[in-house]
């Protein structure tokens, strides 16, 4: 296909509508998806798309919206699946797994029971955001309007809980609630997704351009609005290649979309592995202060220290006294680089 022909395209309403469904998504998946994985939930959003499918079954079952009742059921299957996290039974994650599988499999018998083909469900399995209507647009756009101001209102308390739950809890803030609040906005995301990438790669636009940003970028927020803008080139630049490659061949937009992320992931490893080895070689270790000898000593040790050499990844954590500098680990003194140790 040409540029001009791409171009035409691009212009009609149906690629216009998929667009704005692509970068809405592109935006409010990673937004979410980067406190999942910092409370290492990465594949929660993929358990969620599982049991959204039932919820797209019976509104082909019902004739309701099927947007609407996957929302319904992808809430309450979230907030099922923090329930259960939250107990920590020894037998939680296969709770979980039944809940899933029996998601996907409740969703397929009643597809069939409501007399469609498996076309029908395959749409929301893999995504179709070429023949988004103006309406799912607009219920697209709510929904992610909804996920956006959530989680950018409330970056703090979301990270604290995220980050150390046991800390956020002295601090007084409502760490159950503010589970279930991320565990809620996960399953609006999938649902805000569902037409995009599809139910069964959902979790991929979650979390690969999360991991795509923790390469380059130091601090968490910096780390959320990097997710936001690589999910959002991943969402629209996979649309485009999807619509390029169209007069070639039949490519769907969810892959396409996934893939384009993937390969951003890819690209940026190598970077991110330069950039770690770099800092650490830059600051071996902190230094710390002292205002007496006796600071140097640890209590229930001895003063028979044993020198130690140190390499450049070594991270022990430095104390400078006059004009030598005392390596502390574990507990133990440690003569700097081969150096001895004058006793004060």
């Amino acid at each position: 296909m040409s540029l001009a022909e791409l171009a035409d395209l691009l212009g009609r309403d149906f690629m216009q509508r998929a667009l704005l469904a692509a970068l809405l998504t592109g935006l409010a998946a990673p937004a979410i998806g980067t406190f999942l994985v910092q409370r290492r939930l990465a594949l929660l959003g993929d358990g969620i798309g599982h049991v959204a499918v039932t919820g797209v079954a019976l509104g082909l079952l019902t004739g309701a919206s099927p947007t609407w009742t996957a929302v319904v059921v992808a809430i309450l299957g979230a907030v099922l699946i923090e329930v259960i996290r939250e107990q920590g039974h020894t037998n939680g994650d296969v709770a979980l797994a039944l809940l899933f599988y029996g998601g996907l499999a409740g969703g397929v018998l009643i597809t069939g029971l409501a007399g469609e083909g498996a076309a029908s469900l395959q749409v929301y399995l893999f995504g179709s955001v070429t023949s988004i209507s103006s309406t799912e647009v607009w219920y697209t756009a709510g929904l992610a309007v909804v996920v956006l101001t959530l989680t950018l209102g409330l970056l703090p308390q979301l990270f604290a809980v995220a980050s150390d739950p046991d800390f956020a809890r002295v601090m007084g803030l409502r760490v159950r609630f503010y589970n279930l609040l991320v565990a809620v906005l996960a399953a609006v995301s999938v649902t805000v997704a569902m037409r995009t990438v599809g139910l069964l790669l959902v979790s991929a636009l979650m979390v690969v351009p999360v991991a795509t940003s923790q390469q380059l970028a130091r601090s968490f927020r910096t780390t959320l609005l990097a997710a936001m803008v690589l999910g959002a080139v991943a969402a629209v630049g996979g649309l485009v290649i999807s619509a390029w490659l169209s007069g070639q061949a039949t490519v769907a937009p969810g892959p396409s979309i996934v893939l384009l992320a993937l390969a951003m992931f890819v690209a940026t490893w190598p970077v991110g592995v330069w950039l770690r080895r770099r800092r650490r070689l830059a600051e071996p270790f902190p230094i710390l202060a002292v205002d007496s000898p006796d600071q140097h000593r640890v209590a229930g040790h001895t003063d028979d220290e044993h020198p130690h050499e140190h390499g450049d990844d070594c991270g022990h954590p430095a104390v400078r006294h006059g004009d030598h500098v005392d390596y502390v680990h574990d507990g133990h003194r440690h003569a700097p680089h081969g150096e001895h140790y004058d006793e004060h």
